[in-house]
């Protein structure tokens, strides 16, 4: 490793100081942190995770959960309901994401503008800012053909006369392998890995990694830094002697539940309780399908085709869904079917014909969807309280029947729901019937999100929100969060690319205004 990319467990002075320390390296960090280097600030940019490249990346599931995601790709809600894939590595979830690339929907910016006062985020203005994060990050359509896992969704929205798209994806010199999950071997994703990380290094950011952000420096009014503890591979603490972060501006980017959970660590004041609230997960359902023909859906882009026939419902007030694929590889897959024994066995013997669909929940736009809660366990972890209430099951359950209904008119042979209580069904008519009447309830239904936001919401009105419209935290100097954390909802849409542009917006900005100051 070079120079600029120091182990906390290697580092001899417990005394680091900087301009700018940027906590988190994911998608807000990253961008963060090549942007105010390249404004001539001394950066340096604080990861937990180990610093890993594509020569370590060997497509091994039982290689690359552990190492690249919280909690070992374990991270569960309070009541082990929903799972939470989060990347924990230089490059954050950027590293092991599926590339999936959607601008922020106008619908959305809109509700944001009207019920938190964000007038300084309509799609005007977010434009240049999306358009400059696609073009260093080559984000485009994907124009290699759908593998047939995502072909099944084109086909069967087709046929029902629903709407359907190419995603566009962040990635140069792709060969199509399908194991983005895992960590791209090629560094052909343009992660903040392969991307900002290293420019930021060419104009002098450097990284330290191995180096879990244990609370922020206060004095008085402002923060000034931040005491780091060095940790393993797996985030164990490895050394009870702190390494002291002296900062003359300080800008979190850990993410939704890892922003948050420094604030708490950290004692901030929060005179609303503001701080861990309204987080958003993007629950997702899924529903599996026996196709005729060989589907092989761990290769190939994991998603490049989408349905948002059901994003924004015209006719109710129920949750919309964005519909997409799901990248199969055998032990992710063998995790989430609930069958057991001979059933679990013949399924798996299907592997090869097994299309994969899932519907990501749009929630935190409805007083019936209010998010979870950040909190403190008893050895200072986060741990996120989140309730599906009535409103999230009943729209989780007619996305269970809207994705069945597509797989039969794209030609499934079968359909599983995933589901405690459902089974194979063989029709369309059969399959409606059965998930009418399924029991939507947490441990039964299968739910995962690999989608945080929220817990630090932007807003105009400091009652409900944690930071100011320009991302800066209300209550003390010196100290901005630039992530996904501070959306005041869900996206509606996988949110890297939103991330990328909001924050690009925000670091400019400010870097403007420190240089200026300075």
């Amino acid at each position: 490793m070079d120079k600029q990319s120091i182990n906390a467990n290697e580092l001899n002075k417990r005394v680091i100081e900087t301009d700018i320390a940027i906590i988190g390296s994911g998608a807000g960090g990253g961008v963060s942190a090549e942007i105010f280097a390249k404004a001539g600030f001394k950066v340096l940019l604080i990861e937990e995770g180990p610093y890993l490249t594509g020569r370590d990346f060997k497509m091994q599931e039982q290689d690359a959960y552990p190492m690249l995601y919280q909690e070992s790709a374990g991270r569960k809600t309070k009541d082990k309901a929903i799972n939470i894939l989060q990347g924990r590595n230089v490059g954050g979830s950027t590293t092991v994401n599926w590339t999936t690339s959607f601008r922020t929907p106008e619908k959305t910016l809109l509700h944001w503008q009207e019920e938190f006062g964000l007038e300084n985020l309509s799609s005007e203005t977010m434009e240049p800012w999306f358009e400059k994060m696609e073009n260093r990050l080559n984000i485009s359509p994907w124009q290699i053909p759908a593998n047939n896992n995502n072909q099944a969704i084109k086909d069967g929205a087709k046929e029902l006369g629903w709407t359907s798209g190419l995603i566009s994806r962040n990635v140069k010199g792709c060969a199509n392998l399908g194991y983005c999950g895992l960590g791209c071997p090629l560094n052909a994703k343009q992660s903040m890995l392969v991307t900002c990380i290293p420019e930021a290094k060419k104009f002098g950011a450097t990284v330290l990694y191995q180096a879990k952000v244990d609370s922020l420096l206060v004095d008085k009014d402002r923060v000034t830094g931040a005491r780091v503890i060095p940790v393993g591979v797996n985030s164990k603490v490895n050394s009870k002697v702190p390494i002291v972060i002296k900062a003359k501006h300080t800008i979190l980017s850990a993410g939704a539940i890892g922003s948050a959970a420094v604030l708490l660590r950290s004692k901030v004041p929060d005179p609303h309780q503001n701080v861990g609230k309204r987080t958003f997960l993007h629950p997702v359902v899924a529903s599996s399908a026996i196709m005729p023909k060989l589907v092989n859906g761990h290769a190939g882009a994991p998603q490049s085709i989408y349905s948002d026939e059901f994003l924004w419902p015209k006719n109710d007030k129920s949750v919309g869904f964005k519909i997409e694929a799901a990248p199969l590889h055998p032990s992710l897959v063998s995790t989430v079917l609930f069958e057991f024994g001979q059933e679990h066995f013949d399924l798996m013997r299907k592997f090869q014909n097994l299309q994969a669909s899932l519907a990501l929940l749009r929630d935190g736009f409805s007083k019936e969807s209010l998010g979870g809660s950040v909190y403190l366990d008893d050895y200072s972890n986060p741990k996120l309280d989140y309730t599906m209430t009535d409103y999230l099951w009943n729209g989780a359950r007619k996305a269970l029947m809207a994705m069945a209904e597509m797989q039969f008119a794209a030609g499934a042979k079968q359909v599983l729901p995933i589901h405690k209580d459902a089974k194979p069904y063989t029709g369309w008519s059969q399959a409606e019937k059965a998930i009418k009447g399924l029991d939507m309830a947490a441990l039964k239904t299968m739910v995962f999100s690999a989608h945080v936001m929220g817990g630090n919401a932007m807003g105009a009105d400091e009652k409900l929100a944690v930071v100011d419209p320009k991302g800066k935290f209300l209550h003390l100097d010196g100290l901005h969060i630039f992530d996904g954390s501070i959306f005041p909802t869900s996206i509606g849409a996988n949110p890297q690319l939103s991330i990328y542009g909001l924050v690009a917006k925000l670091a400019t900005e400010l870097a403007n205004e420190l240089r200026t100051k300075r």
